[in-house]
């Protein structure tokens, strides 16, 4: 069998992130803005260990970037985005209209901007 190229190898590895409910949401909230990972945290409601383990799993996977202010981290989508990411946070786009979870995760987070621990974006 052939080995499989680095290229497959991240659009496999883009698959794979995104085949996660969570995943999906975090990405949906960093489309906007870079964000503090304590308002990804109120806005998932997951935990955060959780939404800790998810953010780690995005970085390894090269779809997320992390910066450090102070004592926060703040996440967003990568400076560089492959091509792959780019056409698949473009079909994330369009799920939100049609997807109750991303359009309330987005109102979440309008509402607790102001409200949340950590800095303003950027």
């Amino acid at each position: 069998m052939p080995a499989v190229s680095h290229q497959a190898d991240s659009v496999i590895g883009i698959y794979k992130c995104l085949c996660d409910l969570n995943r999906l949401r975090i990405l949906n909230l960093l489309r906007v803005e870079p964000q503090c990972v304590c308002h990804i945290e109120q806005v998932l409601g997951i935990g955060s260990v959780r939404t800790s383990q998810q953010l780690a799993y995005l970085r390894r996977h090269g779809m997320v970037e992390v910066a450090t202010r102070g004592t926060w981290r703040i996440y967003s989508l990568p400076a560089k985005p492959s091509r792959e990411l780019v056409a698949n946070l473009a079909c994330l786009q369009d799920c939100v209209f049609d997807t109750k979870v991303f359009r309330t995760d987005l109102a979440v987070l309008k509402r607790i901007r102001g409200k949340a621990c950590g800095p303003q974006a950027p």
